[in-house]
């Protein structure tokens, strides 16, 4: 399985998602510079985390029109599998192959901390493993991770299955004590129409290694190296 984890000025989380990766593959993914302009024929294209740009005008706004993005692009329309956590779902959403908005936080405030994610589609490439109603535990970091989508966007996420997690107390209800930033209906990842985009808030690379609090996270990349094997 080829993988392709793309490097922008400010990005802090690829070793992680490399880390991630070879722990299910054995294998090193190739990082990307974000001025390549030819990505080749990857099975997985991965935008990583970080703050792309220091986070200037909007988070991802900048790293949207980085050279390589075409690239991504052309990818996605192709049916290549990308996964975007973080910066990298900010990114998604900046280039429209994912809708909605994603705002500041309702605290105006950073987070950092471990949140509960319930699966809301356990039948996609991404959450095969996982399985529907599962609760994963994982950590958020963002400034800007409260996602917004008028009503007829959540009509049709919610109609055609497409919203991958939400956030949820440990017994996997969803609740507005549960929500740690604000997003509407809670939010925490959506996929594209065909189940090959999967964008996210919270960052599973950090929930894989037995030194981190759990591997919970473990079971998303599984999921994604099955399907794509």
């Amino acid at each position: 399985m080829k993988t392709s984890i793309i490097l922008f000025p400010g990005t802090n989380r690829e070793k992680d998602m490399a880390m991630a990766l070879k722990r299910v593959t054995g294998h090193d993914p190739a990082l990307v510079w974000h001025k390549e302009t030819d990505l080749g024929t990857p099975d997985l294209i991965i935008l990583p985390g970080g703050f792309s740009y220091g986070d200037y005008l909007r988070c991802g706004a900048m790293a949207a029109h980085s050279p390589v993005m075409k690239e991504v692009i052309a990818c996605a329309e192709r049916g290549t599998r990308i996964l975007g956590v973080c910066n990298g779902f900010q990114m998604l959403i900046e280039t429209h192959l994912l809708p909605g908005a994603l705002l500041k936080n309702k605290t105006l405030k950073f987070i950092c901390k471990h949140v509960n994610l319930k699966t809301e589609n356990g039948e996609s490439e991404f959450t095969s493993k996982l399985g529907k109603g599962s609760v994963i535990n994982v950590p958020v970091a963002h400034g800007e991770g409260n996602y917004f989508a008028n009503d007829d966007i959540l009509h049709e996420l919610d109609d055609n299955d497409r919203v991958a997690f939400r956030y949820c107390d440990g017994n996997g209800a969803v609740t507005d004590e549960a929500n740690p930033n604000g997003s509407t209906a809670n939010i925490a990842g959506i996929m594209n129409k065909r189940k090959t985009i999967l964008g996210m808030m919270p960052h599973p690379e950090n929930a894989t290694q037995d030194w981190q609090d759990n591997k919970s996270g473990l079971l998303l990349f599984e999921s994604i190296v099955e399907a794509l094997a």
